[in-house]
Order: structure tokens, then C-alpha cells, then sequence
């Protein structure tokens, strides 16, 4: 963790990957993030992976490390001004809020901004119009499963990593900071909406495939192969499979020197009337050619034969391995990787926690911390931010508002 934001305080209420995961880079830049969540949880307490012999959820452990966590009956109207005066609570660096509520009802950010006028919200939405949607709906409505997958089959393909989350997590945060340093300047507050179906349709508006779609159709399926340039999984005689990534000249030349194919490439340049060096369009467009070159080179080597060659001619290659193997094997990702510390969690497990991605070079890391128990701050928060006496706060928790 990092200092960056020592002092802002930021209240999070929300569930799933992009509002969590959006409070998680704040809190481990430095802000202090409370989150609020029912008493019993929110709707993704008990969300898979579970810990084995558990209901703990390592995905809730892993997106809320060091965070503050207050439980709260949301069904009840104490319950609820209890929520909205911790996210208005004074403070220069506070009146910061996250969420994926509803943009109507008692979370609202007009409502809100009547209790604080500088108030800044950063709200995660599905779809702009405030219509439900979910990552996977998303990428669904702009196409992107019927582009992946193998060319002969023609079913959509659903990813594994939720990409518009995470990425709607980093944005929120990006804009929230943003936000503060208008408010710095000038005093405002801001209600900033970061919808999912904004984020996806915009991305690949930015990666020019909008522009694609218009002009040039739905771009097809190609199963592995990189598109607009050379790139694809190959079988080695180990049975291990590798891939090979050349879009540069000097990754398309330190490729083919390792594998000793540079006679067959130059037959196939003059055939073709091409320069595989200068062109990578050249690489993608004329891949069948190509490929069993390559094929037949990988299926007389090894991963060990490779491996060295590669590093040492500059080659962009990776092995394919399962994430388990990752884990235990690969000192630069996980188990040497300083962005790991070990700690105890909420479950009672003992593994490997990630911090944060980026690095301040040349500054310390603090150590990090877990994610805290349901309901571990909630007399800390009640008393310190609100002010209430320890009366007050016994009388909440026989009221069942409070846990």
C-alpha cells in the first residue's frame, strides 16, 4: 500500500466486482474506505470461490483488503439515515461516495448532495439509462462473444475474466480522484456515472472496431490467431503448448532465427510478393501460408530447447499453463512477486494478498492489510465519524440496527 491518498475518506456501498474493486485501488493508494453492507452481508458475501470447508468467500476477501466495514439494517429508516450520515459526515477530505445503487431513491445523489453540498458520488451503473445490466449482458449486446471463439463454431463465447468490472473499477477510481482535484480548485461536488455499457461501447470505439464494424463488417472468428498481425498457440513435441506473439520486426526476426525457418519464410516472400518484416498486416493476412512453417518447427522442439532461445533472441512468447501451476511455479507472478504479502484472512486461511499494481519506484510499500470481518467497524465508525456515546451505540445493537 501506498500513502498517495493518506487522509480522504471514501464510503463504499456496493457489490460485486466494479464498485469493490474500484474501492479497493483508493484504499490501497492510502484513502480510508468504510464500506456499509447489510447485516447479514450484501449479495455478494457469499459469492464463489468459498473457502473449502467455509462459507467464506475468498473473492469478498480479496476485494475488500483494507477496508473498514460497517453492518447496518438497510430495511430500516434508522438504519438507513445511519448510512447516509457516515457518507455526509463533515471533513474536508471526506463526502466521498461509491456505489452501484439505483441513481432514484434514498441513495440518490440530489438527496445526498441536500445533506452536503460538496458531495462527490461516483456511481457504476449497468446500462446509461439506469436499466439492470451485468458484465456478462454487456459484452453479450456489443458482440464481442460472437468475434471469439473457433471459426467453426458458430456460438457465442463467454469470457471467464470480467473485463468491463475491472475495468469499470480502475475507471471509477480514476474519476472519482478526478473529481477531487476539481473540488480542490473550486469547491464543487459532482455526481460522476460510470455506466458498463459506456465503458464497453467506448473502448472498442477507442480500439477503432466501431469504425471496423461500419465500414468493414463484423470482424469473423479466428479462433487464436492475433488479429492484424502473427500470433498463435503451437504444439511442442513435450506437449506443451506455446505462444508466439511478432508484431515488431525484431520479434518477427528473432522468431524465425530461433526456429531455423528463414529459407521457407523467403520462398514464401517472393511467391507472395510480400515482406513479411516490414508488413505485420502481411503476417495476419497470409497466416495459412505461414502457419505450417511454424507448426513444423514447434513439433520438433521442447519447451526447455525454446525457452532460452527465445528470451535470448527477444522473442514475445508465454507458455500455457493452468493458474494453479502459475501459482506455485512462476517466482515473477506470484511467489517472488513483491506485489504479495501473506496474510491471515477473515477465513481463516493463510495465502498470498495482492497489492497494489502499480509502483511508486524507489518508495516502501506498507504492509497490507486484510479484509475486515462483517460488521468489524461498525462501534469504531459509529462513535469516532458520528459521535455517538457508547449508550448509544449498545442501543442499536438490542435494536437489531446495527451489528
Amino acid at each position: 500500500m501506498y500513502g498517495l491518498l493518506s487522509g480522504f475518506r471514501v464510503v463504499e456501498g456496493a457489490a460485486f466486482v466494479a464498485g469493490p474493486s474500484a474501492g479497493l485501488h483508493l484504499a490501497q493508494m492510502g484513502a480510508e474506505v468504510i464500506r456499509f453492507d447489510a447485516i447479514a452481508g450484501g449479495p455478494d458475501y457469499r459469492r464463489w470461490p468459498l473457502a473449502p470447508d467455509s462459507n467464506d468467500s475468498l473473492y469478498w476477501e480479496g476485494l475488500n483488503k483494507g477496508k473498514k466495514s460497517v453492518a447496518i439494517d438497510l430495511s430500516k429508516p434508522e438504519g438507513r439515515e445511519l448510512a447516509v450520515a457516515i457518507i455526509t459526515a463533515p471533513g474536508e477530505q471526506a463526502g466521498l461516495f461509491l456505489t452501484n445503487q439505483p441513481v432514484k431513491g434514498w441513495l440518490a445523489h440530489k438527496s445526498l448532495a441536500g445533506r452536503r453540498a460538496d458531495l462527490i458520488s461516483c456511481r457504476i451503473m449497468g446500462w446509461a439509462d439506469g436499466s439492470p445490466a451485468v458484465d456478462y449482458t454487456v459484452n453479450a449486446a456489443v458482440g464481442v462473444p460472437m468475434m471469439t471463439g473457433p471459426a467453426d463454431d458458430p456460438r457465442p463465447v463467454n469470457h471467464v475474466l470480467p473485463a468491463w468490472d475491472l475495468l469499470g473499477g480502475a475507471y471509477a477510481a480514476f474519476a472519482l480522484v478526478s473529481a477531487i482535484l476539481r473540488r480542490q480548485r473550486s469547491g464543487e461536488g459532482a455526481e460522476v456515472r460510470v455506466p458498463l455499457s459506456d465503458l464497453a461501447s467506448t473502448s472498442l470505439g477507442h480500439l477503432g472496431q466501431v469504425a471496423e464494424a461500419m465500414f468493414l463488417g463484423d470482424r469473423p472468428r479466428i479462433g487464436n490467431d492475433l488479429y492484424g498481425a502473427f500470433g498463435r498457440d503451437f504444439l511442442l513435441a513435450d506437449g506443451n503448448r506455446l505462444i508466439v506473439v511478432a508484431i515488431t520486426p525484431r520479434q518477427w526476426s528473432g522468431v524465425i532465427e530461433v526456429l531455423g525457418i528463414g529459407e521457407g519464410v523467403k520462398g514464401l516472400e517472393a511467391e507472395l510478393g510480400v515482406d513479411f518484416a516490414r508488413d505485420e498486416g502481411a503476417r495476419f493476412s497470409h497466416r495459412a501460408r505461414l502457419f505450417p512453417l511454424f507448426e513444423a518447427a514447434f513439433a520438433t522442439r521442447t519447451a526447455a530447447d525454446l525457452g532460452p532461445l527465445f528470451d535470448a533472441g527477444g522473442v514475445t512468447w508465454g507458455r500455457y499453463r493452468s493458474l494453479k501451476e502459475a501459482v506455485e511455479n512462476d517466482p515473477r507472478l506470484f511467489r517472488d512477486n513483491p506485489q504479495f504479502q501473506t496474510l491471515t484472512h477473515p477465513s481463516g486461511l493463510t495465502y498470498p494478498a495482492s497489492g497494489p499494481a502499480g509502483t511508486l519506484f524507489g518508495e516502501n510499500r506498507t504492509d497490507l492489510k486484510p479484509a475486515p470481518r462483517l460488521g468489524q467497524h461498525t462501534d469504531e465508525v459509529l462513535a469516532e465519524l458520528l459521535g455517538l456515546d457508547s449508550g448509544a451505540i449498545g442501543r442499536l445493537h438490542d435494536e437489531g440496527i446495527v451489528k
